[in-house]
């Protein structure tokens, strides 16, 4: 009757760990309770100090007996180093360390701001204070001057407006290299000078 409640017992653990690991990835890709091959384990208990060295069976029923699973954690040591954990809780902590780290994370997002070489006053202004603005959100800034037809051979009309704009924006941000010509555009990209 022992044995049946105790083969019970690991399917029910199998089972439920079976949806668990559908619901958080392998982190690791760590071997877990069955899945673990070798016939002979290094068993690490709980606190690191205590290990010994016995048969997986052994190792297995006694993980289960402490109702922990028995996790292979170096696969190449000879015998395989395996230790008592709580799967499901360490997969959950993995998952959750990673989640803030995620969310820690800055995204750094380019903004586009496009410009014609005769652009009047009152737009340029308008522009120049959306750069700013997405400068000052932490964003880089690609400033696009489009040049139509024949203004293109007037590069130096981009680079005046380019001036222009680095000018305005001095205190917050500063070139990444000097303005280039592709195609029928003049590009710039600026950046915040706090994350640089």
């Amino acid at each position: 009757m022992k044995y049946a409640r105790f083969g019970a017992d690991i399917f029910v653990r199998s089972f439920v760990f079976c949806v668990f690991y559908l619901e958080v990835e392998n982190i690791k890709g760590l071997r877990i309770n069955e899945e673990i091959r070798a016939s002979e384990v290094r068993l690490v208990m709980s606190d690191a100090n205590e290990q010994s060295v016995m048969p997986f069976k052994e190792a297995l029923a006694h993980a289960m007996e402490k109702g922990l699973d028995l996790v292979e954690i170096s696969p190449n040591a000879a015998p395989p180093v395996c230790r008592m954990m709580d799967y499901g809780k360490y997969c959950f902590e993995q998952a959750k360390r990673e989640k803030e780290a995620k969310k820690n994370q800055k995204v750094i997002q380019v903004k586009e701001v496009k410009l014609r070489p005769n652009i009047e006053d009152n737009d340029f202004e308008t522009k120049a204070k959306n750069a700013e603005r997405f400068l000052n959100a932490g964003d880089k800034v690609k400033v696009t001057i489009m040049f139509r037809g024949r203004e293109i051979t007037h590069p130096e009309l981009g680079r005046v407006l380019c001036d222009k704009l680095a000018e305005r924006l001095a205190e917050i941000a500063v070139p990444e290299k000097a303005a280039k010509v592709e195609g029928k555009n003049m590009i710039v990209v600026f950046t915040p000078k706090h994350s640089s």
